[in-house]
């Protein structure tokens, strides 16, 4: 019998010997090695505190402002692309038809994204009629009617300046939801809708300065 426990004490020393030199270490949240966190769009990175590290991480389920910033988005992009749809056959200038372009190619699929996204979490998707009162950047409906009624410089002059807005809105509204939201996926779509947009907006203001 001791003969017999000698061996299995043996074989867990050996096996634990094994264990130990092959397993990878999990990070530990009282490290002093510095860690780096990005900053957001125009802001510095920083380094963090080991309890900030701890808990740095996005979470995978989202909160409140997560959901409404998704819900709201879906009918901000909509009204974009009805926008853009109207460039190929009213606009004059071909730049500002190329960039209708890339806007639809762009939301496009950023609607099927956060509408699936929404059914994974077994919330609500807006339907094509929803009410966006107060939505930061969105064109009325009279603006909506003038728009469709406009062709040429006075198509190219009305689009650039409701455009220009609808974006500087999709922004305010991004940047709201990586203040207020926890969810990854959804700070990712946040910080990407920020970059796209701004450099957009760019675009339309050199648009609008061209004779």
């Amino acid at each position: 019998m001791r003969a017999a426990l000698i061996v299995i004490a043996s074989l867990v020393v050996v096996l634990t010997g094994c264990t130990s030199s092959t397993a990878p270490q999990a990070p530990r949240a009282d490290s002093t090695a510095p860690v780096i966190a990005p900053g957001r769009p125009g802001e510095q990175a920083r380094t963090l505190s080991p309890g900030e590290a701890a808990t740095a991480v996005p979470s995978e389920t989202p909160n409140a402002a997560d959901v409404k910033y998704v819900q709201d988005m879906i009918v901000h992009h909509r009204q974009a692309m009805d926008m853009a749809l109207l460039a190929p056959n009213r606009a004059e200038s071909a730049k500002l038809k190329s960039l209708a372009d890339r806007i639809k190619a762009a939301q496009g699929p950023e609607i099927q994204f956060m509408t699936s996204w929404l059914r994974e979490q077994e919330q609500k998707v807006p339907d094509h009629h929803a009410a966006h009162e107060g939505m930061p950047g969105m064109a009325t409906p009279e603006q909506m009617e003038a728009l469709k009624a406009a062709t040429g410089k006075a198509f190219d002059q009305l689009f650039l300046q409701l455009m220009i807005n609808h974006h500087l809105g999709a922004i305010k509204m991004s940047e709201q939801v990586l203040g207020g939201g926890i969810h990854i996926r959804i700070e990712e779509l946040a910080s990407d809708v920020s970059v796209t947009q701004a450099a957009e907006i760019r675009r339309m203001q050199e648009l609008q300065r061209a004779p």
